[in-house]
């Protein structure tokens, strides 16, 4: 199980993020770009590149999924409940990498 404040804590010590929250739910920013966000009260979207998604898919798959409804986009749902919190948070700091490099 993940921790939504361990995510929060890891998400906040990137340089530049800030967590925002909107309809409920909690998310973190770089510069308005998303990194992640609460999709529910079990689970995470993340931005990833398809490339990156992909190797997550198959290497982490207790932790990382494409639900229908992300497929076309560069996302990737973390599943709090089940994954495994050293693939989240590298997972986040990939993330914020990614909006960082598309300046």
């Amino acid at each position: 199980m993940i921790d939504l404040e361990v995510v929060a804590s890891h998400a906040l010590s990137l340089d530049g993020v800030r967590e925002r929250a909107g309809s409920g739910r909690r998310g973190w920013y770089w510069r308005g770009r998303l990194v992640a966000r609460q999709e529910d009260g079990g689970s995470l979207v993340v931005r990833c590149a398809f490339d990156d998604r992909e190797r997550l898919l198959d290497e982490h798959p207790e932790t990382c999924s494409v639900p229908p409804h992300l497929e076309s986009h560069q996302k990737v749902l973390v599943d709090l409940d089940r994954g495994d919190a050293a693939v989240a948070t590298a997972v986040i700091t990939a993330a914020w990498e990614l909006q960082r490099s598309a300046r």
